[in-house]
């Protein structure tokens, strides 16, 4: 009954969007560009600057593995020229919403190109919604290493200038100020890395988040509350039982939990365990003016609060 209410809402405005006469111009005439996460928003702004016409389909907060989008959304997509995703089977939602808005708009993966992290299935982790599989079974979560977000700088401005060739010197220009932060971002996690004894790098998160960050930067994965790369899995009594030994045995100091999921399984293990719970940010910035309303200001606040609950 849900889906039938969902479907003929759809229906309905399809036949708005159907009815106009092609896609309404952006102002100014403007490439119309969305992007699905909060923080492929940011960097895709970085990149566009003042040449695009942006939109973000996930508000601030929402978790993009279980994000379900309104019929809203649908001209949204309808009206795009370009549509940047993150990937790597992360916006499960996205074939859907293609299908049922139409419109003919480039769907540009930024993660194209990473060296993915195959994942392990996991008892009670959820399926990819729809029939696309492709990328199921790798770790979507590229962006928690800086180092992979200059793969996503490439991907876009080669995209932006691809659609908008008149501003391509304005998308480079951009792009390459871009790198310079990100190279001098990733030599700042390394400084404050340096820190943490390495006997103290051990990590527990609410789920997998932070595999790559993990690789890039020395750390070992003890254990994750939520089985798997998806806060949709569901842990059993035996996973809760088994992390809590691993918690135990490897002297992990503390449990870090991502402020876009329910943080009450990742407490109760603190607590069992008498460690301490961090909060971090994972699928999503802050609102402006936030401690975290960029990627680079977000990483920063997550590597500050891993180091001071590792060290």
């Amino acid at each position: 009954m849900k889906r039938w209410l969902w479907l003929a809402t759809v229906s309905v405005v399809l036949t708005v969007v159907s009815a106009c006469a092609g896609k309404p111009a952006a102002q100014g005439g403007k490439l119309r560009v969305v992007a699905t996460t909060t923080i492929v928003g940011d960097v895709v702004a970085q990149v566009g600057g003042d040449a695009i016409a942006l939109t973000v389909l996930l508000p601030v907060g929402a978790d993009p593995h279980t994000f379900d989008p309104s019929p809203q959304d649908l001209a949204k997509v309808a009206d795009a020229d370009i549509i940047f995703a993150n990937g790597a089977g992360l916006e499960a939602f996205l074939e859907r919403l293609l299908e049922n808005a139409g419109g003919d708009a480039e769907v540009v993966e930024v993660s194209e190109g990473i060296v993915f992290i195959e994942a392990e299935h996991h008892e009670g982790e959820a399926e990819p919604a729809g029939d696309d599989h492709h990328h199921e079974g790798v770790d979507p979560h590229t962006w928690t290493d800086p180092n992979n977000v200059l793969r996503w700088v490439d991907n876009i401005e080669a995209a932006l200038a691809l659609h908008d060739p008149v501003h391509a010197a304005d998308y480079k220009a951009n792009a390459d100020a871009y790198r310079a932060q990100l190279r001098d971002l990733d030599a700042w996690v390394r400084a404050q890395v340096a820190a943490i004894p390495p006997e103290n790098r051990k990590l527990v998160t609410d789920h997998e988040a932070f595999a790559y960050f993990a690789q890039r930067y020395g750390f070992e994965q003890i254990g994750a509350v939520v089985p798997g790369y998806s806060t949709a899995a569901q842990p059993s009594v035996r996973d809760l039982a088994d992390l809590e030994d691993r918690i135990r045995a490897y002297g992990v100091k503390a449990v870090f939990v991502g402020s876009t999921v329910n943080p009450a399984l990742a407490q109760r293990v603190a607590e069992d365990t008498g460690v301490r719970l961090v909060f971090l940010y994972t699928g999503s910035l802050t609102a402006p003016g936030g401690e975290a309303d960029s990627y680079l200001s977000y990483v920063r606040y997550n590597v500050v609060q891993i180091v001071e609950g590792l060290r």
